[in-house]
């Protein structure tokens, strides 16, 4: 049965304020342009001006071209935002995106929208969960898990002033208000039986699972590079748990080179590796892998000892 009390798993929150920032970010600098193939170009075209219109190229749904495109583009010294699914971003053009821009040594902007399974009706061709995973075994990435539509704006507006390689993953899930407060993680709760990381949109979701727990809650909206100072300052306990919306346990060895030092413990809670072969919704993929606040809860509870 469909939660009714579920929060919104539509698209149209962070997408959409990507869409009406795209043509002010593109009108601001000539080096700038958005590449597409097929997906997004319908909804971004109302909010298109002439100004910009050629600096919107659509390959058609061609991923590899997408990224390579991208490439060619930054050689040439522009600044290319590039834009799909977190699958035909990452997955399929992957070798594109190891060489076209990695070893050559060249930036771009990857802008994903659906997060793990926001495109629930998709099915497994579109959904996400194994992008920041992927773009670890890769030098050189930033990467962004805003939680709402401020802060996907936000990371936005701060890619386009480098050259540097940059991955924005939008979800179409947020919570109810922006927690970032800077770059590293953000104090969310103080607690002294152990800490855990709530990863962009998850965060609603865990601070009602642990409310009443003696935990600290940290919050990270930017997750590559992770803040390994940061975890240090405000570790508590020996025990942490890292809540993530995309493949459990992505970032257990960020936490282990924060923490190389220091005897700990630690938990990954996030999507399972099992593939569910059922479209289904995307709140009933949330209650599935555990990332409801009843799964949350449970899984903290029994790594904490509550």
């Amino acid at each position: 049965m469909l939660d009714t009390a579920a929060r919104t798993t539509t698209i149209t929150d962070q997408r959409e304020r990507f869409y009406r920032t795209i043509p002010d970010l593109l009108a601001a600098d000539d080096r700038r342009l958005l590449v597409l193939a097929e997906i997004g170009a319908g909804y971004i075209a109302p909010h298109v001006t002439d100004a910009v219109r050629d600096r919107v190229v659509n390959v058609g749904i061609r991923e590899q071209l997408m990224i390579s495109f991208a490439g060619g583009a930054a050689l040439a010294g522009m600044r290319p935002i590039v834009h799909t699914f977190p699958p035909f971003l990452v997955e399929r053009p992957f070798e594109q995106v190891k060489l076209d821009l990695g070893h050559q040594g060249v930036g771009a902007v990857l802008v994903s929208a659906g997060g793990s399974y926001s495109m629930a009706a998709g099915g497994e061709t579109h959904f996400g969960h194994r992008d920041v995973a992927l773009l670890d075994t890769l030098d050189g990435w930033r990467v962004h898990v805003p939680g709402d539509a401020d802060e996907a704006e936000s990371a936005l507006r701060s890619a386009m002033d480098g050259d540097d390689r940059v991955y924005i993953r939008l979800d179409g899930t947020s919570n109810a208000r922006p927690y970032a407060e800077h770059p590293g993680l953000t104090v969310l709760q103080r607690g002294s039986r152990g800490t855990v990381v709530a990863v962009g949109p998850t965060a609603d979701n865990v601070v009602a699972a642990v409310r009443d727990r003696d935990v600290t809650v940290l919050y990270a909206e930017r997750v590559r590079p992770f803040d390994r100072a940061g975890l240090r300052t405000h570790l508590a306990g020996n025990s942490v748990a890292i809540v993530e919306p995309y493949l459990a346990g992505t970032s257990a060895r960020e936490v282990a080179l924060a923490l190389v030092d220091v005897p700990h413990r630690q938990l990954g809670v996030g999507v399972g590796q099992q593939e569910l072969r059922k479209y289904g919704t995307p709140t009933e993929h949330e209650r599935a892998h555990g990332l409801d606040v009843t799964g949350i809860r449970t899984s903290l509870d029994a790594f904490f000892g509550f």
